[in-house]
């Protein structure tokens, strides 16, 4: 009986097989790669907005409260984006003829909303909710980071599921006074020994959080 298989053939399969293999990982390593990476995350991009707002100078250098443009994040879901009368109450006094406002100048005197892109944006299958994480003592740095340093808004983390378990599994180091949320730079927080380290682990009693809960699924998927 004649040979169905050549001498090679096992060998030839092997090496495919083998092929496969590496590819398969390869795949895996390159969605991983692009998963965690600014293209995925969006993390440094800045959105093209109607105006070149800077919050290195609003907040870094004029020293404005987040709330004062963000008025509903302690009340509400959202934090709201600013309307054209909250900028026109600096504006109809300062850099009145300023190119760049003109926008918003023109979005005062049609009535048509300026059309702000947002930055830190989630899936509409994820809940998320301002006020609360504000009044626990959550400061805006943490999601938001330097906004005082970026002259265009720019998205400083990847929003992504495993980012949010971080926080929710281990809650009490991003626990700060919430008399303080809007406050930029934390870095002294611990300068001086014993008196900020337990905060967190008290406020966690103070406020009833239990990690086991928040990392229950219908916490932010609803």
């Amino acid at each position: 009986m004649a040979q169905i298989f050549t001498a090679s053939a096992d060998t030839r399969l092997r090496a495919a097989a083998l092929l496969g293999v590496v590819a398969l990982v390869m795949a895996l390593v390159v969605l991983g790669g692009y998963a965690d990476s600014s293209y995925a995350t969006l993390v440094g991009w800045v959105e093209h907005q109607p105006v070149p707002f800077s919050h290195q100078h609003h907040v870094g250098e004029l020293g404005i409260d987040c709330r004062y443009c963000h008025a509903a994040a302690e009340t509400g879901a959202h934090a709201g984006l600013p309307s054209t009368f909250t900028c026109m109450t600096c504006h109809s006094q300062v850099w009145t003829g300023a190119p760049m406002l003109a926008p918003v100048r023109a979005s005062l005197a049609s009535g048509k909303p300026l059309e702000w892109q947002r930055v830190a944006r989630l899936p509409d299958y994820v809940y998320f909710d301002h006020s609360i994480h504000l009044s626990r003592g959550v400061p805006c740095v943490t999601c938001h980071g330097r906004v005082d340093r970026m002259p265009l808004m720019s998205r400083a983390q990847p929003f992504q599921m495993q980012w949010c378990l971080d926080c929710h599994r281990n809650p009490a180091p991003h626990l700060r006074p919430p008399a303080e949320i809007t406050r930029m730079d934390w870095s002294n927080w611990d300068e001086e020994p014993g008196i900020h380290a337990v905060y967190g682990e008290l406020m966690t009693k103070v406020y009833g959080i239990e990690p086991a809960k928040l990392t229950q699924c219908n916490i932010c998927h609803r």
